[in-house]
């Protein structure tokens, strides 16, 4: 790198130095950075490299290759029992009493019976343990996954032919039966195996994603998306859980509209309403709610939320029994639910097809919540979390307990919050809350036979309470961001009255048409000089700003591509006043009728003398069709310093303004360009010969004033000396006589 200044004429290295006078200003300094050489770039050698780095075995490799993919390898040598011992244990305890009756009622909300629920967050725990970067992720079913799942579940038990709530019901006019099973498949064995194939096809897309290192796949699921999906979503929830709260036996709708058509059942059957469940339920959200306020509103002062779930649960389900609700009041209760643990089986192959495209927004939200999670926790406790090995965690969660009759899973957001609340240190306190649910699979759930199925909706909807309190952030979230917030709504909308995977789906692409329209339509200013200063800054949002006599400074504040050309070209003639193709126009229609008069001026008076006398009685009284134009400018200067690329259409709208405004007189200068957008407009060649060696673009917009300034002025002179060298002594002594 090198700076040179025109102070010191003849030792400048600046492309400049052969343009500008010893007389310059003293004050203009113009850089000049030397750039290295570009290095040699082979595809092949590249391919090589990375290939002899991946299959080079060794002892190291080997060790380092399975401490990466296994973290808790490097992790729990380490392990300070001392210090992280009793945290890890009281955090695994709280997190395990919280699952038990959220493991239950996601269960139900999956389409499954409670046990799978059990199953699933007790292996999941266990293989999250070993692959994890995260320390404070709980892995286990989440909310949104459930629905999604049991939306799935239920269209494959309606296609296969069993009808709604028939539990234990034969199949029905269709002999597709999953290959696992010998024998008829009953409705629970069939959702079981829709479910735990789907979480099959969920792990193996989430593995291969991690394996090929494209975990980035999940910035595309912005922030006011996620939220406006997750609260879309809850809606949804809410709705499904409503009839067991009311006691009612009505069909699940699925597809299109189910969100409305649910409510519109629930009102139509809502005179079959169950008063033992109503009551139940109101009297579980009168205790719950309100104790879960104070659980989060003194979470700063308290060691430990109080389990105020658990505790329902339990003395609802005494009650249940006590006063037999099931057969006196014909109340929805769990029923037999079994201990200890079944044969592993195998995914049904047949089904993958249909399961295929279900598994996908499923494999990308599991992923970015989980990874979102981990990364807010990692920022917040200082260390480091690999985004492709959490997917395959995330991946290896799902595909392998789906051979032990566990549906899709991923981290859970209200037990993670309190898994990182109650001082978990490591991820010991996941193997803890394991052991916890193993007592409720081998000893405790059987227990749970005569608990109210509404009470379990009560626990699923009181879990909701995150992602329905987003509503009140909207009014500030449209002050910030009246895009995001518009986002926002329509995830949430499309997600509520349409489905939820084409609600994710519109909303993705409803964001990424919002950047597109971001950068269609970019703010485009003026700029004017801050008063003895070198800064510049838009005229129309700051006062006390200067104008640069005749000199525009443009500033556009997107990347330049084919989609914004045209807005590009329009906004820059509408901010500057100046169109030079309408004016280049009327400067040739004006010439052309400057030398007609001309020629006939030749051909009447034949004389030289008298032609001027008749040039002088024109230049006293000019036709005005005849008068080319006049323009306020003779620099145009672009600040290209938000332009981060331009592609081969915007290189050809620049060369485009350059020629079309030097048509007209006007220079046309550019500034802050990046160095890739520098390299392009070298290449290709933008000011064409003139700019051969890079004066046309400046490091900074203050450089290119002074640059206009002292060439306009050379202009002058150089004008003036011509036209002084153009007249003869003897038209001289006529102009004076005239």
């Amino acid at each position: 790198m090198e700076d040179t200044s025109s102070q010191k004429s003849g030792q400048s290295k600046d492309a400049l130095g052969s343009l500008m006078p010893e007389e310059s200003p003293a004050n203009f300094i113009h850089v000049k950075l030397e750039e290295y050489e570009p290095a040699d770039f082979s595809t092949k050698e590249l391919i090589l490299k990375k290939a002899r780095e991946v299959c080079a075995c060794n002892h190291q490799t080997i060790i380092t290759f399975f401490c990466r993919l296994f973290p808790v390898l490097d992790w729990l040598p380490r392990y300070n029992v001392k210090t992280q011992l009793l945290g890890d244990v009281i955090s695994g305890l709280l997190v395990g009493i919280v699952a038990i009756p959220q493991s239950i009622s996601y269960s139900l909300l999956a389409n499954q019976d409670p046990i799978y629920g059990i199953y699933t967050n007790f292996f999941c725990n266990i293989i999250y343990v070993a692959m994890a970067t995260s320390r404070h992720n709980f892995v286990g079913s989440f909310g949104i996954l459930c629905l999604m799942t049991g939306q799935s579940v239920n269209r494959h038990l309606q296609l296969a032919g069993y009808s709604d709530g028939s539990t234990g019901s034969s199949l029905v006019g269709n002999s597709t039966s999953s290959g696992n099973w010998t024998g008829a498949c009953d409705r629970s064995c069939y959702a079981i195996t829709v479910a735990l194939s789907l979480s099959f096809l969920v792990g193996f897309y989430q593995i291969l994603l991690g394996v090929l290192q494209l975990g980035f796949v999940a910035v595309y699921l912005s922030e006011p998306l996620l939220s406006g999906f997750v609260t879309g979503s809850s809606l949804i929830i809410i709705t499904s859980q409503m009839k067991y709260l009311l006691g009612l036996k009505i069909p699940r709708h699925e597809g299109v509209g189910s969100f409305i058509l649910t409510w519109v059942d629930l009102f139509r059957y809502i005179q079959n309403t169950n008063i033992c469940d109503l009551v139940t339920s109101l009297v579980a959200l009168a205790i719950i709610m309100p104790v879960k306020e104070i659980n989060d509103r003194y979470k700063e002062k308290m060691k430990a939320p109080f389990p105020i779930e658990l505790l329902v649960v339990i003395v609802a389900t005494a009650i249940s029994s006590y006063f037999n609700f099931e057969e006196r009041y014909k109340s929805a209760v769990c029923g037999d639910i079994p201990t200890g643990f079944r044969k592993p089986t195998l995914p049904d192959i047949n089904l993958f097809s249909s399961l295929a495209v279900d598994a996908l927004p499923i494999t990308v939200i599991g992923f970015a919540v989980t990874v979102s999670l981990a990364e807010i926790f990692g920022k917040k406790h200082g260390y480091a979390v690999r985004a492709n090995q959490e997917m395959i965690a995330i991946g290896t969660c799902n595909l392998i307990p789906s051979f032990f009759y566990c549906f899709v899973s991923s981290a859970a957001l209200t037990k993670t919050l309190l898994k990182e609340s109650t001082g978990t240190q490591t991820q010991v306190s996941g193997l803890v809350t394991s052991l916890v649910l193993l007592l409720v699979l081998l000893w405790i759930a059987p227990l749970f036979y005569s608990l109210q199925t509404s009470i379990l909706g009560v626990v699923t909807i009181v879990n909701l309470q995150g992602g329905l309190r987003k509503f009140r952030d909207t009014p500030r979230m449209w002050q910030l961001s009246k895009l995001d917030t518009v986002v926002w709504w329509t995830t949430l909308l499309s997600s509520t009255l349409i489905t939820t995977e084409i609600g994710l789906l519109v909303g993705v692409c409803f964001a990424l048409l919002c950047i597109i329209f971001r950068t269609q339509r970019p703010r485009a200013t003026l700029l004017g000089k801050v008063s003895n200063t070198e800064i510049y800054e838009d005229q129309s949002t700051y006062k006390q700003l200067s104008s640069i006599a005749n000199i525009k400074i443009f500033r556009f504040e997107s990347s330049l591509y084919y989609a914004n050309k045209d807005y590009f070209k329009t906004v820059l003639y509408q901010k500057t006043g100046v169109n030079p193709i309408l004016l280049a126009a009327e400067h040739h229609r004006a010439e052309a009728q400057a030398n007609a008069d001309t020629g006939n001026c030749k051909s009447f008076f034949g004389t030289r003398f008298d032609c001027l006398k008749q040039a002088k009685k024109r230049a006293e009284k000019p036709p005005a069709d005849a008068c080319p134009p006049s323009i306020d400018m003779h620099t145009l200067i672009l600040d290209c310093g938000a332009m981060q690329f331009i592609d081969t259409v915007g290189l050809s709208v620049l060369k485009e303004t350059h020629r079309d405004y030097k048509e007209i007189g006007v220079q046309v200068l550019l500034a802050n360009c990046n160095p890739s957008t520098r390299q392009q407009l070298r290449e290709g060649g933008w000011a064409g010969e003139t700019d051969s060696g890079g004066q046309l673009a400046f490091h900074s917009i203050h450089d290119a004033v002074q640059f206009a300034e002292w060439r306009y002025h050379v202009q002058q002179e150089e004008s003036k000396e011509k036209k002084d060298a153009l007249l003869d002594p003897e038209d001289l002594n006529l102009q004076a006589s005239l």
